[in-house]
């Protein structure tokens, strides 16, 4: 699974040291999230954002998101 960092605002805050543009695994993106929690705008999260998140830690996370 191929996420464009640039299509999710807060991924591209906590990916700062990758170009929006870039392409990320998705059990990369879902350990960004675990690792980077405490940066993201979780009340701010649009639909679209939080979807992706579901849908990363039922694929890659067995269910679990470890925050």
């Amino acid at each position: 699974m191929q996420i464009h960092i640039a299509e999710y605002p807060q991924l591209k805050q906590i990916a700062w040291d990758r170009h929006a543009d870039d392409f990320i695994e998705g059990d990369e993106a879902l350990a960004l999230y675990e690792r980077n929690w405490r940066y993201v705008d979780h009340l701010n999260l649009s639909n679209k954002e939080q979807e992706l998140i579901n849908l990363l830690v039922t694929q890659f996370g067995n269910g679990i998101f470890h925050v």
